[in-house]
């Protein structure tokens, strides 16, 4: 197998386009990643919460953490 040379412009260029392909692609990727990063955000609440002495059942915060997702879409 022969060995390509392409300039550093190119291969980012090409990485672009790649990216912007895969997004348009595969929209469910950009969904997937905004409630994986909504999550967090509420596990990271419920952490800083737990700091305080309060402490919630992971069921309610399920329960908590699905009614505000529902409310934000």
């Amino acid at each position: 197998m022969d060995a390509i040379s392409i300039s550093r412009s190119e291969l980012r260029e090409i990485i672009r386009e790649t990216f912007v392909e895969v997004l348009s692609e595969r929209k469910d990727l950009i969904g997937d990643a905004v409630l994986e990063a909504l999550e967090d955000l509420g596990l990271a609440r419920a952490i800083e919460e737990g700091k305080t002495g309060e402490f919630e059942d992971v069921g309610a915060f399920k329960k908590r953490l699905d009614a505000r997702l529902a409310g934000a879409s």
